[in-house]
């Protein structure tokens, strides 16, 4: 350790402030901080401490140039608060944040309303056999697509009389939920996740000096590419409609089915926290409750996707926009030009208002009894806020230590071409895993993806639309395979909440749902990034997937007498 510490000393006084040339003089050393965020994720199982300490450890790097090993401990830590003062000030930064809790106050304020329980239980009624009911239960969890907890923590309670009533075991339900939970929520366009990710594509792309990309854009194009997200969403419904079931999944069907213990050890109840939350027994349960913010809330994003778009445009595109305003060219150019930032925030912040409006109308709520509903809804995102900070300083720390410059000279000429995505899927996927966290992995993988995919793809000949491809995919591989960890992972907070929501023993549900994420998992490298890196057009490999996952369940599954 003493070594590394009088190397890094040397290696600081020929410090410029100049990535490229910080990757050259620190070496691999650049690897410090990402490398420490990731280790100490696996060991500690705290992927905000592990954050915090990678950041420091690179603003110590940098602050030991001109203060010395000693000094730089206090210099350092100044260095990472004011990165994380940086990344907070950041215009684009603020608007994610603003947006991620005025969403996280529109899902607070109808489930206070009883909206979200209202449809819910219209969707149940109309489940008539085990079939139906657990296709009943997929299309709730498809419909709650805008936050993943509020899927665990709605579709459960509402569904578990029904699932009992069809003897549906408790360890299926969870599994229903959580599969439909983050898989939805990390590919729809409005939802509390997309600001996030949409940062973090930014960020990323601005270490390779492309500072005019539209994240929303990239984002939308990396939809089909998401292979574990729509694979698992088709898993869950081929379940259903077959009636098969393998691994332990089978014996706990087998026993609800035949013996009627639909229960597993506990019966978990909601945590007491959420109580605020709930709504009141007095309040009459209309689905318009939340049909209305949340489609005020889409309409909202939409049209302001447009508007803003619009005044971004100029020259002959504003023209062509203008000569035909509803055609696809300008939907993808105006929605392409749009600040997500903004336009979402604004667009919660309406429906907001509108939730609030029906509340106080309807008598749900007083004003202020609203206000401190929406507030405490935002109190639930805070968390979410404390890794986008870290997680954006991190970024700053990389970019500014030449990490990815490195990491670029290293590998570009060693990692084959068709392997890369799926390699980036099992590693998010295995740090995702050993820290619970799908947001965390992002953060830490993300700016080292995109300038390797980009490096990668360069030294193999790719240029234009196939290299923006070859990176759309990388992208695609990083956000998948965080959810993909995330979903197998016993310390994750939605694979817990899904347990609590269907009223089952929290490792029953890890151990019935985690050969299926593997299975899953499995098949989304082998029937889609390696057929898709090969050159196979992405939607036949979608198809071919989803045929996959009826197969797997015909071939190794049982049927569930």
């Amino acid at each position: 350790m003493k070594k590394i510490f009088i190397i890094l000393a040397f290696s600081g006084l020929l410090f410029a402030n100049d990535s490229a040339k910080n990757a050259e003089i620190y070496g691999f050393f650049t690897l410090i901080p990402p490398f420490v965020a990731i280790i100490l994720a696996f060991i500690t199982k705290d992927v905000i401490l592990s954050l915090f300490i990678g950041v420091f450890s690179g603003s110590y790097m940098l602050s030991m140039v001109n203060n010395g090993i000693l000094k730089s401990f206090a210099t350092g830590f100044v260095d990472l608060t004011s990165k994380v003062i940086n990344s907070m000030a950041d215009p684009w930064n603020a608007g994610i944040m603003l947006q991620v809790l005025c969403i996280g106050g529109v899902v607070a304020l109808i489930t206070k309303m009883g909206g979200t329980r209202a449809l819910a239980i219209w969707l149940s009624k109309k489940a008539k056999s085990a079939a139906s009911t657990q296709v009943a239960t997929w299309i709730m969890g498809l419909f709650i697509f805008f936050d993943d907890y509020a899927n665990s923590l709605i579709v459960g309670p509402v569904m578990r009389p029904v699932t009992d009533k069809y003897k549906i075991s408790r360890e299926k339900l969870a599994f229903i939920i959580d599969a439909t939970a983050a898989p939805i929520a990390g590919i729809a366009i409005i939802s509390t996740w997309i600001g996030y990710e949409l940062s973090v594509i930014k960020s990323a792309y601005e270490i390779i000096g492309q500072t005019d990309i539209n994240p929303f854009a990239i984002f939308v194009e990396t939809i089909p590419y998401r292979f574990y997200n729509i694979f698992m969403l088709v898993f869950v419904i081929a379940t259903a409609l077959m009636n098969r079931e393998f691994g332990p999944m089978y014996q706990a069907e087998i026993r609800a089915r035949k013996e009627g213990i639909v229960k597993s050890k506990n019966d978990i109840s909601i945590s007491r926290e959420n109580a605020l939350l709930l709504p009141d027994e007095s309040v009459k349960l209309q689905a318009s409750n939340a049909v209305v913010p949340i489609l005020t809330l889409i309409i909202a994003s939409i049209v302001g996707f447009y508007l803003n778009g619009l005044g971004a445009l100029e020259g002959d595109t504003l023209t062509k926009v203008k000569q035909n305003p509803l055609s696809f060219f300008a939907l993808r150019e105006t929605f392409g030009q749009a600040d997500a930032s903004v336009v979402i925030f604004q667009a919660a912040l309406f429906a907001t208002v509108v939730a609030i409006f029906m509340g106080v109308k309807r008598k749900i709520f007083s004003t202020k009894d609203a206000i401190q509903v929406w507030l405490e809804g935002w109190r639930t995102m805070l968390i979410t806020i404390v890794i986008l900070l870290l997680a954006w300083s991190l970024s700053s720390v990389i970019k500014e230590l030449g990490t990815s410059t490195y990491l670029v000279h290293l590998l570009s000429n060693q990692v084959p071409l068709i392997a890369l995505p799926a390699i980036i899927f099992v590693l998010g996927g295995f740090i995702s895993f050993s820290t619970g966290t799908s947001y965390g992995t992002m953060g830490i993988l993300m700016p080292l993806v995109v300038p390797l995919a980009y490096a990668v793809g360069g030294v193999n000949g790719l240029e234009g639309s196939g290299l923006h491809n070859y990176m759309i995919m990388s992208i695609g591989s990083v956000l998948t395979g965080a959810i993909f960890g995330d979903h197998c992972s016993p310390i994750s907070d939605t694979t817990i909440l899904s347990s609590m929501g269907a009223g089952c023993e929290h490792l029953d549900h890890v151990s019935t749902q985690m050969p299926y994420s593997f299975a899953v998992g499995v098949a989304t490298i082998v029937l889609g990034y390696i057929p898709v890196a090969l050159g196979l057009n992405v939607w036949i490999a979608l198809l071919v997937g989803c045929v996959g996952m009826f197969a797997i369940l015909k071939i190794v599954g049982k049927k569930v007498e």
